[in-house]
């Protein structure tokens, strides 16, 4: 690709500039650029796991404070949804098909379900050999993939978790294992490593069975935390440390790496009339923020 000299000793390549071009554009809507969603110090330090339900209605764990489940209008505005048993605390938050809420309760080595019209919560799966269960997905059978970090000892494990509730162990002897995301066809399970800075891809077959482990993307500094994919199978990556959304393709290509006004980033949903709106929740910040993309979630 050939370069354009802007000024003595600056350079600058053309993909470069059209990047440029695309996030100043005119109009109230410019790409890739960060903005406030939520007031500021209105959630814990352990803010995450953004979700949005059948309905269009967000909800984001620890609002206030730890072991609650927080409601955030669609202009920001957040109030108490649930607060959860004492002693659980969720990471993130999981619908399937029938709008069911269902929670990783790193505290309790639990994943919990919440009727969204009684807002009773009960233990779907208890499983004591889970460390502290923290990110969560589904496939369309049903079958939730959990991922299962030990931070005292920087290892981790990968769970199935059946639609009856029995837990299943796909691997252990991991890293750090926290973000955890299905493709779009739901072919490759994508799981990765926050401390180690590495993310895995396996096949995963219709059953829920994963092989063929490869190393699919790698950093070379701060951490890693929440994954979701767009409808064309590219990857967000929170940079947790760092302040930045990381776009991956399907081959492991690296795409566009998005600036955000806070540093400690912990997870990402993909919402907005268009699913064109990635909102954000950053954990120095204690807030929201959220962007406009160019291409909308994979469930859009």
């Amino acid at each position: 690709m050939k370069k354009i000299i802007l000024i003595p000793g600056l350079f600058i390549t053309f993909s470069a500039i059209v990047i440029a071009l695309l996030s100043n554009c005119v109009g109230p809507n410019k790409l890739f650029i960060a903005q406030d969603f939520t007031a500021e110090n209105l959630f814990s330090v352990n803010i995450e796991g953004p979700a949005f339900d059948k309905n269009g209605q967000l909800y984001v764990v620890n609002f206030q404070r730890d072991g609650t489940i927080g409601k955030v209008a669609a202009d920001g505005v957040c109030s108490m949804f649930i607060e959860l048993p004492e002693g659980s605390i969720a990471n993130c938050i999981l619908f399937d098909k029938q709008d069911n809420m269902f929670l990783p309760d790193f505290i309790g080595h639990n994943i919990l379900h919440i009727d969204m019209k009684t807002r009773q919560v009960s233990v779907f799966c208890h499983e004591p050999q889970m460390f502290s269960p923290n990110d969560l997905c589904m496939n369309q059978n049903g079958q939730i993939f959990a991922s299962d970090p030990e931070w005292n000892t920087e290892i981790g494990q990968l769970w199935r978790i059946e639609t009856d509730g029995k837990p299943v162990l796909l691997e252990k002897n991991m890293g750090t294992t926290n973000g955890i995301e299905l493709s779009p066809d739901e072919k490759i399970l994508y799981v990765n490593e926050s401390v180690q800075r590495r993310v895995w891809k396996y096949d995963i077959d219709p059953n829920g069975d994963i092989s063929g482990k490869k190393l699919f993307y790698q950093f070379i500094d701060f951490g890693l935390d929440g994954m979701k994919c767009d409808k064309k199978g590219n990857l967000y990556i929170t940079r947790w440390g760092k302040g930045t959304i990381v776009v991956v393709s399907p081959s492991g290509k690296f795409i566009r790496e998005i600036a955000l006004k806070g540093k400690k980033c912990s997870n990402l949903v993909f919402g907005g009339k268009n699913g064109r709106t990635i909102f954000v929740t950053l954990q120095d910040r204690k807030c929201m923020e959220k962007l406009e993309n160019d291409i909308p979630g994979k469930r859009f």
